[in-house]
């Protein structure tokens, strides 16, 4: 490894001696995250139940990943900034986010000490960057995330074709503003994607808040829309996936963490609406309202055990509850590697729609977990291993 990264670095080193101003640096990095899991109730390839699942589960507590980040000095403390971000299934070596190169980000932009950052490119929208962090997906991985992650709490969307801004912080504020074209001729509104968010930080008290909103286009496949947008789609299990014909996304999200010694506490609530037009299969906006609370302790530098409770309701086009308690365990067997177990059950009760507009019982889903239950009950237990490098 050493010798590439030498090898890596020596275009900088001609880039420095055409230039004796600047100065460049490249940096590879990523995680590889994999472990084995156990879920009871999980749904077949048929649409029947199975009561047991045992699979192998690629990025659990953080996708795996591999990127290159890097920076130029133009002087007066202002620099040119990439990063290219791939994501992939260690299991099978595939590609994720849509079998994207990098799919996970991809931008391009400057960056100055006075005025703050523009990048430009695929990136992550200002919720996720300042309100994600607050909650305990942050150290658990999105199966503490809301049902379905439907409202983006385990960031299952970016926005594509985006310019995004990114203040410096001052006295403990900062605030993100983020615009993804649609690309539409005559229609500016179709398929962008816009964002706001703010956040706080003083001592062990950490605050956030943001809004989201992505208009999911025209584009119909047999009828059905196929969500062409700035914005990837939110819709990928049971929980959602009646709402996929949804003309715009709109999420409002607020987060709160504070750090009392070796123990952090947490809250988040959000409000989620799915929005309907002439082409949708449901014809009333679907509003998912979340709250979530958690409690984790660094037992030891090497330590962390938390707890989390998940609820969730639907009103609109039908009524349905989900309840979702978690609990996860990590030991730092050294700076770069940790070993880990997660656990979740979920419970849900009332009625949703299918992807036809039908009304049926709602089904399980934990988390950002993605297996549908065909049941109104799920138990997830994952152990594994997460390296950094």
């Amino acid at each position: 490894m050493k010798k590439r990264l030498s090898l890596l670095a020596i275009p900088a080193g001609l880039v420095l001696s055409a230039g004796a101003q600047a100065q460049s640096s490249v940096t590879l990095y990523g995680i590889v995250d994999a472990g084995i899991a156990y879920v009871h109730n999980a749904q077949s390839s048929n649409g029947q139940n199975q009561s047991t699942l045992v699979k192998f589960a690629s990025g659990n507590i953080s996708g795996s990943r591999w990127g290159l980040k890097g920076t130029e000095d133009l002087g007066g403390g202002l620099a040119a900034i990439f990063q290219l971000e791939n994501g992939f299934n260690l299991g099978t070596g595939a590609l994720g986010q849509g079998s994207r190169e990098f799919g996970r980000k991809a931008v391009v932009g400057l960056t100055g000490n006075a005025w703050g950052t523009v990048t430009l490119g695929r990136q992550y929208d200002p919720i996720v960057d300042l309100v994600q962090g607050l909650t305990e997906d942050n150290y658990f991985g999105g199966v503490f995330g809301t049902p379905g992650d439907l409202d983006n709490y385990d960031n299952s969307l970016r926005v594509s074709n985006s310019v995004k801004y990114v203040s410096p912080i001052f006295g403990g504020f900062q605030v993100e503003a983020l615009y993804g074209l649609g690309g539409v001729a005559g229609s500016t509104g179709s398929g962008r994607t816009w964002s706001l968010g703010a956040a706080y930080a003083n001592g062990p008290l950490s605050l956030g808040a943001g809004y989201f909103y992505a208009n999911g286009g025209n584009t119909l496949t047999n009828g059905l829309r196929t969500w062409t947008s700035s914005s990837d789609s939110l819709f990928n299990t049971v929980i959602n996936s009646g709402f996929a014909s949804a003309n715009s996304i709109q999420i409002a999200k607020v987060g709160a963490q504070y750090v009392i010694g070796a123990a952090t506490i947490g809250a988040a609530y959000s409000n989620t609406q799915y929005g309907s037009d002439a082409f949708s299969a449901f014809h009333e906006t679907a509003r998912f309202n979340n709250g979530s609370v958690f409690f984790n302790y660094q037992f030891t530098p090497a330590v962390r055990a938390g707890v989390g409770y998940n609820y969730t309701s639907l009103t609109g086009p039908s009524s349905a509850h989900y309840n979702q308690a978690n609990l996860g365990a990590d030991y730092a067997v050294s700076k770069r590697t940790d070993l880990y177990a997660l656990f979740g059950y979920q419970k849900a009760s009332g009625k949703t729609l299918n992807s036809s507009g039908a009304t049926v019982n709602a089904d399980a889903s934990i988390g950002d977990f993605g297996v549908n239950s065909g049941s109104n009950s799920q138990d997830v237990a994952v152990v594994g291993i997460r390296h950094k490098f």
